[in-house]
């Protein structure tokens, strides 16, 4: 019997010969199968509904990278599914529709920028943190004011999109090296000078 034999390499069989070995109130002994010992007829009954209805069980012992592997890929599959039918994010969602496994070049101004959380009076005002909406030079304080026609900011200014463009503009300024450095400029110099943009 596998059960009582301390050598044996089957998983099952060490955990049972564990349990014999701390319980020595427990004994084991064979019993002669179909002679109406209502312990062993239970027994039987059991293992034949276990390999007519039960899940099959495998000890198969999977290599470590296939697991990591398997892994990996229901990780990406759930990131996926969360980053698509989110409810947050969706700014950023927006110009990166899809998840990916590969680094963006992205730094803190550039997610500050499109994510839109950052030092705009827009903002602010959004999430209670500021009584006015309006820049100080007297518009609508958005990124996009900011990118395109703020008096303060002129130095970084980007052409204006045409109205309802707003998005595919976004997508195209995340993607052009020159639209990024201005817009890295533009988030330096306000964190730097907030008092500028304090609405009047």
């Amino acid at each position: 019997m596998a059960s009582s034999n301390s050598k044996s390499t089957n998983e099952t069989a060490r955990k049972i010969f564990k349990i014999i070995l701390t319980n020595p109130r427990i004994t084991v002994s064979w019993v002669k199968a179909h002679a109406g010992n209502i312990g062993n007829e239970r027994a039987d009954q059991l293992t034949k509904d276990a390999t007519q209805h039960g899940q099959p069980y495998s000890l198969i012992k999977l290599p470590k990278p296939h697991i990591k592997g398997l892994l990996r890929k229901r990780m990406f599959e759930e990131w996926r599914t969360s980053w698509k039918n989110g409810d947050t994010g969706r700014k950023i969602y927006n110009i990166m529709p899809s998840v990916s496994l590969r680094p963006t070049n992205w730094i803190r101004e550039d997610v500050i920028f499109f994510s839109q959380h950052g030092p705009f009076p827009a903002y602010l005002k959004r999430f209670h943190l500021s009584d006015s909406d309006f820049c100080s030079c007297g518009g609508i304080g958005t990124t996009l004011h900011y990118a395109t026609e703020c008096i303060y900011t002129v130095s970084w200014h980007m052409r204006e999109p045409a109205p309802n463009f707003e998005q595919e503009w976004l997508k195209r300024v995340a993607n052009n090296l020159v639209s990024g450095h201005k817009i890295r400029g533009i988030i330096k110099f306000m964190s730097e000078n907030r008092y500028l943009f304090r609405p009047p």
